[in-house]
């Protein structure tokens, strides 16, 4: 079905309805000209023309094997995909009566899964009754949001939700490039050292 999606995307050949097109192709400059002449070139290098972007004035059309063209977008869209950051969310749940051992184990938790690049949704469950506890729910959670300052950012405010007070957050970037860089500025001070030696 993807492949389908793709291929209606696109008109091809006699499906092309402008009069003129701009050609643009890997042996051929960016010329305008009537339609039937493009299709008359593309028949004659035995190729597809491809509309490539339909709202330029005149629509800019591509000299290209159909099949390989379709290829050509399904391999760019993997190679995006595969860029993309995949961020996952933590969830870390609380009572509202959480005790100190109990904070400081899930506290931890966080701090390893913002340091992977996670995302944290920690929230108080209140189970019963427990719901007149709520100001204290909202008071842990703030508490857990501030001990997770260093890394991570708060992105909403405890929620209630039902029975679940949440609170969500994302982690802070570390900077990595800094680490990397220390190395190379301490290799010049080691020439020094060789200089004396050879004194």
């Amino acid at each position: 079905m993807k492949n389908d999606n793709l291929k209606n995307q696109y008109r091809v050949n006699e499906q092309i309805r402008a009069r003129e097109v701009r050609i643009v192709g890997d042996d051929v400059e960016s010329v305008v000209m009537p339609l039937h002449k493009a299709l008359s070139l593309a028949e004659e290098k035995e190729l597809d023309l491809v509309e490539i972007s339909p709202t330029a004035v005149p629509p800019v059309c591509r000299l290209i094997e159909y099949s390989k063209f379709l290829y050509q977008l399904k391999k760019r869209a993997k190679e995006q995909k595969a860029k993309q950051v995949k961020i996952d969310v933590k969830e870390i749940r609380f009572g509202p009566q959480t005790d100190e051992h109990d904070y400081n184990f899930k506290l931890k938790h966080a701090i390893s899964f913002l340091k992977d690049g996670d995302k944290v949704k920690a929230y108080v469950f209140f189970k019963g009754r427990s719901i007149l506890f709520k100001e204290q729910g909202e008071v842990l959670l703030l508490r857990f949001a501030n001990d997770l300052e260093e890394y991570g950012k708060l992105d909403m405010m405890p929620v209630l939700e039902g029975k679940r007070m949440t609170i969500m957050m994302s982690p802070k970037k570390a900077a990595q490039p800094k680490k990397a860089a220390q190395p190379k500025e301490a290799k010049p001070e080691q020439k020094p050292a060789n200089e004396t030696k050879s004194e």
